[in-house]
């Protein structure tokens, strides 16, 4: 297996190569001797034919989680400043998140990643170079072995209990409510502190950023993956199936929880409609439940979505409104980023509604660490 070193060279090289080509043939990039051991290459950058150049000091990094950013790149790019106003730091990745890109842009500090997220803007000689590329890692991008992910059904119990019940948190409370073994626990709350999702003082959780939060844990996850859904037809309309609900047998009222678009329209409004998605709890059988709602299948045109109920988690904190059971709104955000068309939309309006009103579902003093719910 290659060294980190060797992989970090070869993504040096990499890199070097797509700035050459972004900046074209008019363009001289020299890689000069490089008497720090602080970066890993010092590049000499000026037009063909003219004495004017920048130097480009690089870091290159198979990773660049924020926690990373600030505590290791700010300071060094603050000296840098004081030493000399024109030079410049540029970190080369395989991969680097639109977070991370965000507080590299705030830091001043440009970026190169492989996928073609570029943002390199230097005074003299001019240059501005800003090209987007993926927003989510690809496969070949490395990852730290032991690095645990927010994709997954035990991250998303985590995510829902941070993003819920204001701080302060200990993992052990988290392992016992989660019912989650404390390792993984442990685990994904280093994962959150390195991108900043989280801060800790001590062993307890202080502050938790749960708006990002749930954007990071709706960019690992997709709502409508195959398989894990079936689309039907309302013949009577979507109105008129929420008023039947609350008549179905009690089993099939508990077990039907309403998300995305029309969860999120309880509390924020970009538009109206959109189709009616229920999570399906496993004791209950799609096929049979659509039978009980009178819903057709189609495989085009669908107004009414099943979802397989993947972890009794998105039931947590749900809410019935008119005999008909909504999920949290926390869990109304994550489906919605998650989700096609507009409801990444209809998630961030749901998200500022939050933001500016935290009393309105976040847990209160005597709901602090609630059961999660059973059937």
């Amino acid at each position: 297996m290659e060294s980190p070193l060797i992989r970090e060279l070869d993504l040096l090289e990499q890199g070097i190569d797509a700035l050459r080509g972004l900046l074209g043939p008019d363009w001289q990039v020299t890689q000069r001797p490089n008497k720090s051991s602080v970066f890993d290459a010092a590049l000499e950058v000026k037009p063909e034919g003219d004495s004017t150049f920048t130097q480009l000091l690089v870091e290159a990094t198979l990773a660049v989680p924020p926690r990373f950013i600030m505590e290791r790149l700010v300071p060094k790019v603050q000296l840098l400043r004081e030493v000399n106003h024109y030079t410049n730091l540029l970190v080369i990745a395989p991969w680097i998140s639109s977070q991370a890109r965000e507080l590299l842009k705030q830091n001043g500090i440009a970026y190169l990643d492989l996928t073609g997220n570029v943002d390199i803007r230097v005074p003299r000689p001019a240059i501005i170079i800003h090209t987007v590329g993926a927003e989510k890692a690809p496969r070949s991008a490395p990852r730290e072995a032991s690095r645990t992910t927010l994709a997954g059904v035990k991250a998303g119990r985590l995510v829902r209990l941070l993003a819920d019940v204001p701080p302060p948190h200990r993992a052990t409370d988290l392992h016992r409510v989660s019912e989650l073994s404390l390792p993984y626990v442990s685990r994904l709350l280093d994962t959150l502190e390195d991108q900043l999702l989280i801060r800790r003082e001590g062993r307890t959780i202080a502050n938790v950023d749960w708006a990002q939060l749930l954007r990071a844990r709706a960019n690992a996850t997709n709502l409508l993956a195959p398989g894990s859904y079936q689309g039907f037809l309302a013949p009577n309309g979507i109105p008129a199936l929420l008023q039947e609900i609350p008549r179905l047998a009690t089993e099939y009222i508990d077990g039907l929880s309403v998300t995305g678009s029309h969860a999120a329209q309880r509390f924020a409004q970009v538009a109206v409609g959109g189709q009616l998605m229920f999570y399906v709890a496993p004791w209950l059988n799609i096929d049979d439940a659509a039978d009980e709602l009178g819903l057709l299948p189609v495989t085009e045109g669908a107004d009414v979505l099943l979802l397989n109920e993947s972890d009794s988690f998105v039931r947590r904190r749900s809410e019935f409104d008119g005999g008909v059971q909504y999920v949290a709104p926390s869990q109304a955000v994550l489906d919605c980023l998650a989700g096609p068309g507009r409801m990444p939309a209809e998630g961030e309006a749901l998200l500022d509604f939050m933001e500016a009103y935290p009393e309105e579902w976040r847990a209160s003093e005597n709901d602090i660490w609630p059961r999660p719910p059973r059937h």
